[in-house]
């Protein structure tokens, strides 16, 4: 069984999605955080049932896997352990998201 490691920048996705929920309604928020937090720990148990991320296999890169979770998408990679990279709302450009990351780790 694999463990299941948040990266730094997965857990600031996490904290956003919550207090965007939070101003709408506290119940919802705490909802949202169990349902994605639960999906994520499910992949200890089976890692790659997730699909390879589409937008990065049309790239030619194939080690990021997704689940999803309601609106978001939860992407990781399966090395030794379980790395959840990012989590992004799936009615959003995944490639406009990408890029801004990336373009901010560079900076």
């Amino acid at each position: 069984m694999a463990k299941v490691i948040f990266s730094p920048s997965a857990e600031e996705d996490l904290i956003e999605i919550v207090k965007y929920y939070r101003e709408i309604d506290l119940n919802l928020a705490r909802k949202i955080f169990n349902l994605i937090k639960k999906k994520a720990q499910s992949l200890k148990n089976n890692p790659k049932r997730g699909r390879i991320v589409p937008e990065l296999e049309k790239q030619n890169i194939i080690d990021y896997r997704e689940l999803v979770e309601g609106n978001y998408r939860i992407i990781y990679s399966v090395k030794e352990y379980i790395m959840i990279h990012t989590i992004v709302d799936s009615r959003r450009n995944l490639e406009d998201i990408l890029i801004k990351k990336l373009h901010s780790v560079i900076e």
